[in-house]
């Protein structure tokens, strides 16, 4: 019998973080190594097309500060600032139950601990994300997200198409969380945000 996502979600993301924990060391530094290398031509293409088409460019990303077990964005973030001029910005709790708030980040950025042990930066509020990246627990290949279950990005996103913007949201995850092949059954809640694509250390899970 397949687990339910539904009947027992603390344990699929017991599960998840299990799996994610197992991994080889040498495999999950290769692994950060070529996410951040496909993310970075993925932008860089992206804009290029945009260009050629005469439409704005993606300028301004929403990332997010890695924690030690998700693959590691942080160098990353320094080349999009600096070299490449691309506005970042990271999240901000600002209260149980609310979106979350993106604050400009930049190398020289004051850093604080927030809410969950999370690094966060003490810059200005950043313009509205045209790219969010969102950590991503487990997922299937049509979409769906299993986070660490207190619904801030779905909050988020769906608090910013609400007010007029539908971001280009991508899952940044370790191929291990495909639920599918864990022989997990997930059947997303109505609260539940849908993720345009979703990347992970095997390659593109969704694009």
């Amino acid at each position: 019998m397949t687990d339910s996502i539904e009947n027992n979600p603390d344990a699929i993301r017991d599960r998840l973080k299990a799996a994610r924990a197992a991994q080889d060391p040498i495999e999950t530094r290769r692994g950060g190594l070529l996410i951040r290398g496909r993310l970075y031509t993925w932008l860089a293409t992206t804009r290029a097309e945009q260009e050629e088409r005469g439409e704005p460019t993606y300028q301004n990303v929403a990332a997010f500060w890695s924690m030690p077990e998700e693959p590691q964005l942080q160098p990353l973030l320094y080349q999009w600032v600096e070299e490449e001029g691309i506005s970042v910005s990271l999240p901000v709790v600002t209260g149980p139950d609310q979106p979350l708030e993106f604050r400009i980040w930049t190398p020289d950025t004051p850093m604080q601990t927030g809410a969950f042990g999370i690094s966060e930066p003490q810059g200005p509020v950043a313009p509205t994300p045209d790219v969010v990246l969102v950590p991503t627990l487990g997922y299937t290949r049509k979409g769906d997200r299993i986070g660490y279950g207190k619904g801030y990005y779905d909050r988020t996103l769906a608090h910013l198409k609400k007010a007029g913007h539908s971001p280009y949201a991508m899952g940044v995850a370790w191929a291990c969380g495909d639920l599918e092949r864990m022989g997990v059954q997930h059947t997303p809640l109505n609260h539940d945000y849908p993720l345009n694509a979703i990347l992970t250390d095997k390659g593109w899970a969704l694009k």
